[in-house]
C-alpha cells in the first residue's frame, strides 16, 4: 500500500447538485450532520493504509481547500500527505481541467514526481466503505494493467452506468455507457444467472502509473469512463474487481436527500458507526446538544445542537442548529450553522432581525436546508410531488421534488412553499 498514489477527482460545477453546490464544489458538501461528501474517499484511504492522497479541485474549491487543511495533518514523523492540487495555467497547459481524464493528464508531472507505482483514481461524491487493500491485492495477484471496481446492477438501472461486460478469469472485454437498446443490454450480461446480471463501473480504478501515463500523454481523451477505459480494454489487460457491499453515487438532489435521510432509519444501510473503519472529519471542540421537551424520532443528531419544544421525525441535523418553540420538522435535512450568532439564542431579538436557526413554530416537510440560513416565524414548507419541474427562486428552490433553501439564506416570516405554487405563474 505504501508505493500507491490516491488521486481524488473534486468534480466539477456540480449541476446536479446545484443548489447546494451554488458556494461550494461538489466534495465540499455537508453530509450526515457532521462530515463532508470529500471525507469518505479520504478516510477509506487511511483506513487502507494509503498515506499519499491528492485532491484534484477547480471549481468553486475554497472551502475545499480549508476543509482539507484543517482537517488532514499528519504529524512531522508521517511520511503521509494529503495536498490539493488546484487547476493551473502553466507554460504548456493554459486551459483549466476538461474533464476527469484531462484533470489527471495535467497533473502528470506531480504524479510522476510521487513516484508511485500504482495510481489509485477514486470520485469525490460517493458513499461506501472499501478496503482498497483487497483492491490491490487483486490487482497485483493478475498482474493487471488497469482493475476496475464493478457491482452488480439490475436490469432496470442499467441504464443510468456504464456497464462493464467480463469475461473469464475476471477480464473485462467490453465497454458500454448507459446502454438502452435491449439488444446493446443483452450482449453486455456478465452474470446470468442474476437477478442482478450486468456489472457497472463505480468510478474506482487501479491503475499502473505507467500505463495512466502511456494512456494520457499525446491524447485527447477527456473522460475515464467513457474514453480511457474503452481504449484500455483492447490493448491492456483489464480486470474487473467485485465489490458487493453499499455504495451510493450522491450526483442527485434526490439522491443526496434519500441517502442522507436513510442514515438516520431504524436500520441504515450504511454504517456511520464502525470502530474500526471511522469516517475522518474536521474535528470541532463543541458543547454537547441540549434537548428540552421534545419529541424525536428516527433523528441523526449532531453537536452543538439547541432543541426546544420541538417535534422531529425522519430528519438529519447538522452541527450548531437551532431549532425553537413549536417546530415541527419531518423528512428533512438541516445542515445546521458554520458558527453562532449574536442572536441565535434569542427567540424574538428586538431589533427585528431573524436569527439563525428554525423559527418558532414552523412547520417544514420534505426539505433540504442548508448552512446559515435564517427560517422566520412560522414559515410552512410542504412536499412537492416527485415528478414536479424545477423552481428557482432567490431564497429557495425546487429540484427533484425536494425544497432546498441554500446557504446563507433567508426566509421571512409566515413564508408558505407548497405545491399549490406549481399553479402560479413564475
Amino acid at each position: 500500500m505504501d508505493n500507491i498514489l490516491a488521486v481524488i477527482l473534486g468534480g466539477g460545477r456540480g449541476s446536479r447538485l446545484y443548489p447546494l453546490t451554488k458556494m461550494r464544489s461538489k466534495p465540499a458538501v455537508p453530509m450526515a450532520g457532521k462530515y463532508r461528501l470529500i471525507d469518505i474517499p479520504i478516510s477509506n484511504c487511511i483506513n487502507s493504509g494509503i498515506y499519499r492522497i491528492a485532491v484534484l479541485t477547480q471549481f468553486n474549491s475554497v472551502s475545499l481547500h480549508r476543509h482539507i487543511s484543517r482537517t488532514y495533518q499528519f504529524d512531522a514523523f508521517h511520511v503521509g500527505w494529503v495536498q490539493v492540487w488546484a487547476a493551473e495555467q502553466t507554460m504548456s497547459n493554459i486551459d483549466w481541467y476538461q474533464g476527469t481524464a484531462d484533470a489527471v493528464r495535467k497533473q502528470l508531472n506531480e504524479i510522476r514526481s510521487a513516484g508511485a507505482a500504482y495510481t489509485l483514481i477514486l470520485a469525490g461524491d460517493h458513499l461506501y466503505r472499501m478496503d482498497y487493500g483487497l483492491m490491490a491485492n487483486f490487482h497485483a495477484d493478475l498482474d493487471a494493467d488497469i482493475t476496475v471496481a464493478v457491482q452488480p446492477v439490475a436490469r432496470e438501472n442499467a441504464s443510468r452506468l456504464g456497464i462493464l461486460k467480463r469475461g473469464e478469469n475476471y477480464r473485462i472485454t467490453r465497454f458500454a455507457e448507459k446502454p438502452k437498446e435491449p439488444e446493446a443490454l443483452e450482449a453486455m450480461v456478465s452474470l446470468p444467472n442474476s437477478d442482478r446480471p450486468f456489472l457497472g463501473s463505480m468510478g474506482i480504478y487501479l491503475f499502473k502509473t505507467e500505463v495512466l501515463v502511456k494512456l494520457l500523454e499525446g491524447t485527447t481523451f477527456t473522460d475515464f469512463g467513457g474514453e480511457i477505459i474503452p481504449t484500455a480494454i483492447e490493448n491492456y489487460k483489464v480486470m474487473g474487481y467485485d465489490f458487493n457491499d453499499y455504495w451510493e453515487d450522491i450526483g442527485t438532489i434526490r439522491s443526496f436527500y434519500e441517502t442522507n435521510l436513510a442514515l438516520a432509519s431504524p436500520n441504515p444501510p450504511f454504517n456511520i458507526f464502525d470502530p474500526k473503519r471511522p469516517i475522518y472529519s474536521h474535528a470541532r471542540f463543541l458543547p454537547g446538544t441540549v434537548l428540552q421537551n421534545s419529541r424525536l424520532e428516527n433523528v441523526l443528531l449532531s453537536d452543538g445542537c439547541c432543541i426546544k419544544n420541538a417535534e422531529l421525525r425522519n430528519c438529519v441535523i447538522g452541527v450548531r442548529s437551532q431549532i425553537r418553540d413549536g417546530v415541527k420538522l419531518y423528512n428533512t435535512i438541516l445542515m445546521g450553522s458554520d458558527y453562532y450568532d449574536e442572536v441565535s439564542s434569542a427567540s424574538s431579538p428586538d431589533d427585528g432581525r431573524i436569527p439563525m436557526g428554525i423559527g418558532e413554530g414552523s412547520i417544514i416537510d420534505g426539505a433540504i436546508i442548508d448552512k446559515n440560513a435564517h427560517i422566520g416565524r412560522g414559515v410552512i414548507i410542504r412536499p412537492f410531488p416527485r415528478d414536479c419541474r424545477d423552481i428557482d427562486n432567490e431564497n429557495w428552490f425546487v429540484r427533484d421534488g425536494v425544497v432546498v433553501i441554500p446557504k446563507n439564506a433567508t426566509l421571512l416570516p409566515g413564508l408558505t412553499i407548497g405545491p399549490e405554487l406549481l399553479n402560479q405563474t413564475d
